[in-house]
């Protein structure tokens, strides 16, 4: 399966989905923000390609420049011009003209059921996700949905690695993409079709982190784990039911530490001494029965010390911020 080949078939793929939304062709069990005076139109819905949600409301403070590769029908680009109304506070990149023409006709419709949107908050700009037509260190917030799973490894780096370059220092990169802990065969793995609908480009979470950290991102959340799908031996070449689930990830561009990056999975550390505090000496202070987010390096120091007045949890894949770094 060559590059060209496969990146081929997503295009096309997503031309049609473009012309004819399909609404089965993702599925997400993340609710559609909620939010004042915002109203997503159907067709928007209906074009919702995404495999969960990507940018929290809390990433969005201070007006952000936010960057969104893959538009779909452009409901996450309303969502995130919410908050920042200026003219480009939002930039959506796609590299197929179908899927952009579909998003700026959504647009107006969105300005008939949103009288403070405008549809020149939003910059549509054709390109791809492996050459961002963007400048470097010029975005806040970047963000993707069910799109780099697609990518073979190599393309998944490069991808990975322009997001970083348009960052700014401190900007975040959030993703939700399938992941998959079983091994696939071969031939799941290089079914251009099934790749491009994000079923057979998904790989184990821990592989996921590696790519990420490997592109020098400092800390890295694992915000949610969700079920996604089911592929069966009856319906696909597979000698055994694999299981795919969602991740949602924030990234961050902090430098990275001498020990390697803090990468929080949703554990928790709670000191229930006697003493009124405890203090490892290296800036994490617990106070007792006051759980505390730590990230793994710092939960498996904990758990090394031996003590028998400190709990470690393990990991519980949410993390919703706070904690140790």
């Amino acid at each position: 399966m060559s590059n060209i080949s496969y990146l081929q078939t997503t295009k096309n793929i997503y031309k049609d989905a473009a012309e004819n939304p399909n609404v089965g062709l993702c599925c997400t069990t993340t609710p559609v923000w909620q939010l004042p005076d915002l109203e997503v139109p159907k067709i928007m819905l209906d074009m919702n390609y995404g495999c969960g949600s990507t940018v929290n409301p809390r990433d969005l403070v201070n007006n952000p420049t936010v960057l969104y590769v893959g538009v779909g029908g452009g409901m996450e680009l309303l969502q995130f011009s919410y908050f920042n109304r200026t003219k480009g506070g939002t930039i959506g990149i796609d590299v197929v003209e179908e899927m952009l023409d579909a998003s700026k006709v959504n647009f107006k419709e969105a300005e008939k059921l949103n009288p403070w949107f405008k549809s020149d908050f939003v910059d549509l700009r054709k390109g791809d996700a492996l050459h961002l037509p963007i400048e470097e260190g010029t975005i806040d917030v970047a963000a993707q949905n069910c799109l780099f799973n697609i990518f073979k490894i190599d393309d998944l780096k490069q991808a990975l690695r322009e997001m970083y370059r348009v960052l700014k220092p401190h900007g975040r990169l959030v993703l939700s993409d399938p992941i998959c802990e079983t091994p696939m065969s071969d031939s799941l793995r290089n079914d251009e079709r099934l790749r491009a609908m994000c079923l057979t480009g998904a790989i184990p979470l821990n592989d996921y982190i590696q790519l990420i950290t490997d592109c020098g991102f400092g800390t890295v959340e694992i915000r949610a784990k969700r079920p996604y799908r089911v592929l069966s031996p009856d319906q696909y070449d597979t000698d055994q039911l694999i299981f795919i689930e969602s991740v949602e990830v924030c990234a961050i561009k902090d430098p990275m530490p001498e020990d390697g990056p803090c990468i929080f999975t949703g554990k928790t550390a709670i000191y229930f001494g006697d003493q009124e505090y405890f203090d490892d000496g290296k800036g994490h202070v617990l106070l007792p029965n006051m759980p505390l987010a730590v990230c793994d390096k710092t939960a498996g120091a904990l758990a090394g010390l031996g003590r028998k007045d400190i709990f470690t949890s393990d990991a519980t894949y949410f993390y919703d911020g706070g904690g140790c770094c």
